[in-house]
């Protein structure tokens, strides 16, 4: 005779609920974030197209809209070409695109043997310069003796001002140690033991995988010198030696027409605010094309790079 043996009773709990932003959206959800994001769009490309169509606008355009322009008509380039016909602002664009270029390469440069040398944890000094480093993120001399020492150096009216004092940053020799010291050690110390020497290491292990990085860090640079001016209206006290932004200036806030353009705005030729319009737009257009084609490495290159390390 068998006995019927109890089975174990198996008891299933229950998963415990996940959280809402784990979720998978709801219609409402995605359909509010489209909206919001669409007002956000429209809210940064709205003043960015009446900028733009206001420099296409002839000056009987602009008189009729009593001002910007929203809705485009009579578009001409007379603005574009008078301000690149030789003039003012011909040579501060020239100026800013050089000071862009070699501030740029130095600043890499630098800061890319810089972070390196201080993801080797095992190098001379590594401690105390990393502790330097992250002093002068906190303390800082000031602008006077900033001043005085550029003016020491015999940096004045110099291009070399728009470039040495801004030549680092700090935060970026961070981002770069961090993403650098997540590279596995196996490999630097694989082509160490093939006699591969550091500069060898950096140029053909390092630096190819880290691409993302010092694609945003390159990008960063770029924009802080296009965008400088504060040193320029600092150290130079030449006209002709003033970059883009620099113009821009004196002609938006202290309505200075560009040397060329005076007779040509008084004597209706063209309007001083399309004029204006368009140098924001000289301005606004190297960044503006340049970031897409680094957008898709920041989230790799920033987070990577800040998380590790």
């Amino acid at each position: 005779m068998t006995t019927a043996v109890d089975k174990p009773v198996r008891r299933r709990f229950a998963a415990p609920p996940r959280p809402v932003w784990e979720g998978p959206p709801s219609r409402a959800g995605l359909a509010s974030k489209a909206l919001v994001l669409g007002l956000a769009c429209l809210a940064i490309l709205f003043p960015l197209w009446i900028v733009v169509v206001t420099s296409l606008s002839t000056r009987q355009t602009i008189d009729e809209a009593g001002g910007l322009v929203m809705v485009p008509k009579d578009i001409t380039f007379v603005a574009y070409q008078e301000l690149l016909s030789g003039g003012q602002v011909t040579r501060a664009t020239i100026v800013s695109v050089l000071v862009t270029l070699v501030g740029t390469a130095f600043s890499m440069t630098v800061s890319v043997l810089c972070a390196y040398g201080l993801s080797r944890t095992g190098s001379l000094g590594h401690r105390w310069i990393l502790m330097t480093l992250l002093a002068t993120m906190f303390f800082s001399a000031g602008l006077i003796p900033t001043y005085l020492l550029v003016q020491t150096l015999g940096l004045t009216d110099s291009y070399l001002a728009l470039i040495l004092p801004s030549a680092l940053s700090v935060f970026n020799i961070l981002v770069l140690r961090g993403f650098f010291m997540g590279i596995s050690p196996e490999l630097t110390d694989s082509a160490r033991i093939d006699g591969a020497g550091d500069f060898r290491i950096l140029w053909q292990i390092v630096l190819p995988l880290s691409r993302a990085v010092v694609a945003v860090i390159t990008l960063f640079y770029a924009v802080g010198y296009w965008s400088a001016w504060f040193n320029a209206s600092l150290y130079l006290n030449d006209q002709d030696m003033m970059p883009l932004q620099n113009v821009m200036i004196q002609l938006v806030q202290k309505q200075e027409a560009p040397v060329g353009l005076g007779q040509a705005i008084k004597t209706g030729q063209l309007s001083g605010l399309a004029v204006q319009m368009a140098v924001m737009v000289m301005a606004l257009l190297p960044v503006a094309v340049l970031s897409p084609f680094v957008q898709r490495h920041f989230k790799k290159g920033m987070l990577t790079g800040a998380v590790k390390g």
